[in-house]
């Protein structure tokens, strides 16, 4: 039967309206009424909707209709109004808002959906890129198979205030929103702009959005300043994350109120290191300085190698102000001009701060090897340490190099060990990602005056090298006391997605590099290859940060799984406390074990490792919208001269360029190009002349020129060299 009226169906044709099959008929209405759950419809809105022009079928609509509730398969009330009984389906995710006219709604992994859900902007209930929803999903429809929905509910919102430019007229006021992903203008009442003038930057929070409104209303909370000012534009980037701009004075007092001296009670609980040579290194301006290294060698010729780390737990105690402020913070965060810490500057550079020639609480990781970096025995435990010694890096590799200065024959040993323990990580499948780094040389009032590639050098490694070994051996002493089964904190990272490389292999390709994607460490050793490959090229900053996009996100768990980026089979955060939020839960959870506690229950710990991540993506957007406010600041005031650059994306509206002096990245509008007319080949990612048949792919040099920067949006407007100037301008 069933499939008697489903060939039916498909013999059934719609010609000029008319509908020539019944079966077709019931299954138009009832698709049509699925797709449009919650509402109602009587025959004459129904045939309006499905377009039906015959009367004939005009007639037949009513029936069958009846006939369909009769069934059961369709819903009547008494005023002949008919309604979908199905049940869709709902689920929960994320609103990721691409642009005005929709959004896709990123499912909770426990949905196990391979898709996002497409909204349109009508049916978003007005809810907001970040906002956490719940969503009612429409079967597949229409020739791609797209499943769409309709919010029902906003079950948290991201945000409520908006950092903006304020725009004032004589009858009313509206501030324009920074971030990219707010399609609407926030309306304000005369009377709530908080004393803000035209054109100044201020933070909004929205105080209604009725939903026949098309834009929300809000009050100003904050008048951050004049636009394009460095410190205006920086609480703005503060304002727009969240970020914190000071301690509430009951966080302070409580910091201050810990006593400096170490109780002698307290060393006498602890292994006492303070006779041993010991030393920190750190970037220059450096203030915090969460790890230090022990180094002497034994009378069996073994060498002793200390990581010892600021015992950040032993003064941040459980239940305090000062432990709920970490927690909620979780991390530090570094702008392209100032620290916001994780802690205040009692603990971070004062207490907690292994600060040369002071004795400090530890929490350590004490290695026995031999002269092949083999780990012979190790000691986890509380000490006290002294540091003799405060090293900037470009100092102790000035010692390595010249082999002469303070602990220079130290220094040197412990390099060619770092070397040997990285040469076997390699070996067993780690990632070699050196991320070219961007450093701004700014002036006392914040201008950019040039920049700098930061370049990693044998020390830097030396130092990772040893906090790697203690993160890992921390988290594989915990994990083999009970064999994973006690709950603890671990860094993991998940295998990549085949697919994805396979999409980040044909990007490589355009650049001339030929990557062969297959299981296990040969992923690595191919990836490894194309590191060493683009090294000092113009594509090795375009081909990192896309190698590092098609990996899976690092995160915080309490499930012990691997990191496959290191190519460990357990790893965790053990070494920075002062800057991270888990750092300290592991120092918790450590201590609990040592002193022969029973794992506690998982749920909670999961919970602020979620916490955690989040903080920390928080924490790299910040960071990166610091340095891109940075970097359109800067070209607005560089020469103005043509550029080389390297294509870095290419979409239907612009073509994405970074250029090679500077590694800022712009864009050339599609709109702008007038030389042709350019067709989006998006299969092959790339543009090609209708007329000229000129190809623009990814990975060409290009010659470009800056026309126009955009401070609020952090934006650079580009064009192609060949093409015919423009007068630049800045926003």
């Amino acid at each position: 039967m069933g499939r008697k009226s489903n060939r039916r169906g498909q013999e059934g044709k719609k010609r000029g309206g008319k509908i020539t099959d019944a079966a077709q008929l019931a299954r138009k209405i009832l698709n049509f009424l699925d797709n449009n759950y919650g509402k109602e419809f009587n025959a004459k809105q129904i045939i309006k909707k499905l377009e039906i022009r015959d009367s004939l079928t005009k007639g037949a609509v009513e029936p069958t209709m009846h006939k369909l509730a009769a069934a059961g398969s369709i819903s009547k009330n008494p005023r002949n109004y008919f309604a979908s009984v199905k049940e869709p389906e709902f689920i929960e995710g994320e609103v990721d808002y691409v642009n005005p006219r929709f959004a896709y709604i990123r499912p909770e992994a426990k949905y196990e959906m391979e898709e996002d859900i497409l909204v349109k902007e009508a049916d978003l209930k007005h809810a907001l890129d970040g906002d956490k929803v719940r969503v009612m999903v429409y079967p597949a429809k229409g020739s791609t198979g797209r499943l769409e929905g309709k919010v029902l509910e906003i079950t948290q919102r991201l945000r409520d205030e908006f950092v903006g430019r304020v725009e004032i007229s004589p009858r009313y006021a509206f501030v324009v929103p920074d971030f990219r992903k707010m399609h609407h203008d926030i309306f304000v009442h005369k009377g709530d702009l908080n004393g803000a003038e035209h054109n100044q930057k201020v933070v909004v929070k929205i105080t209604e959005w009725r939903e026949e409104d098309k834009n929300p209303t809000g009050k100003i909370v904050r008048v951050l300043g004049k636009a394009g000012e460095h410190e205006v534009e920086i609480h703005s980037i503060m304002a727009e994350f969240g970020l914190p701009f000071e301690y509430p004075q009951e966080i302070e007092e409580e910091a201050n109120a810990i006593p400096e001296e170490i109780p002698t009670d307290e060393i006498k609980n602890r292994r006492d290191m303070r006779d041993i040579p010991t030393f920190t290194i750190d970037p220059v301006d450096a203030k915090d300085f969460d790890d230090a290294i022990s180094y002497r060698k034994l009378e069996n010729g073994n060498y002793e190698i200390g990581v010892h780390i600021a015992d950040v737990t032993h003064y941040v105690k459980p239940k305090t102000k000062l432990e709920q402020e970490a927690y909620d913070r979780a991390t530090s965060v570094y702008l392209v001009d100032r620290t916001i810490p994780m802690l205040p500057e009692r603990l971070s550079n004062g207490l907690c701060s292994l600060r040369p020639n002071e004795d400090k609480l530890t929490f350590s990781c004490v290695f026995e090897m031999d002269e092949n970096a083999d780990v012979l025995n190790h000691w986890i435990g509380r000490t006290v340490t002294h540091s003799d010694r405060r090293f900037a890096y470009e100092e102790a590799q000035e010692n390595i190099d010249k082999q002469e200065g303070d602990f220079y024959q130290e220094l040197t040993f412990l390099n060619e060990l770092a070397k040997k323990i990285r040469k076997r990580r390699f070996d067993k499948g780690a990632i070699n990602f050196e991320t070219v780094e961007v450093k701004f040389k700014l002036d006392d009032k914040g201008i950019p005056l040039g920049l700098m590639i930061k370049e990693r050098k044998d020390i830097h490694k030396l130092i990772e090298e040893f906090m790697l070994l203690a993160n890992r051996t921390v988290a594989e002493f915990i994990y083999n006391r009970n064999k994973g089964k006690d709950t603890f904190v671990y860094r993991i990272h998940d295998f990549p997605d085949i697919e994805k490389l396979e999409t980040f292999s044909t990007f490589a390709k355009r650049f001339g590099h030929d990557i062969k994607i297959s299981e296990g460490t040969k992923i690595s050793k191919a990836l490894n290859q194309l590191m060493d490959e683009i090294v000092g090229k113009p594509e090795q900053n375009v081909l990192e940060q896309l190698a590092i996009r098609s990996m899976a996100k690092a995160k915080y768990t309490t499930e012990p799984k691997s990191h496959f980026g290191l190519a460990f089979k357990h790893y965790t955060h053990f070494t920075s406390p002062i800057r991270r939020y888990p750092d300290m839960m592991v120092h918790r959870l450590l201590q609990h074990y040592l002193d022969g506690g029973k794992g506690p229950d998982a749920e909670a710990w999961e919970d602020k490792c979620i916490h955690s991540s989040e903080r920390e993506k928080r924490a790299a957007d910040s960071e990166r919208a610091s340095i891109k406010y940075k970097q359109v600041e800067y070209m607005s005031l560089a020469e103005d001269k043509d550029y080389e650059g390297i294509i870095t994306g290419v979409t239907e509206w612009g073509v994405y360029v970074e250029i090679t002096e500077t590694k800022c990245e712009g864009m050339v509008k599609v709109s702008e190009m007038n030389d042709d007319y350019y067709d989006f080949d998006e299969k092959n990612m790339r543009l090609i002349g209708s007329r000229n048949k000129k190809i623009i792919t990814l990975g060409d040099k290009v010659m470009i020129r800056v026309v126009a920067t955009d401070i609020d949006r952090r934006t650079i407007d580009l064009e192609f060299a060949d093409n015919e100037p423009k007068q630049k301008r800045r926003k």
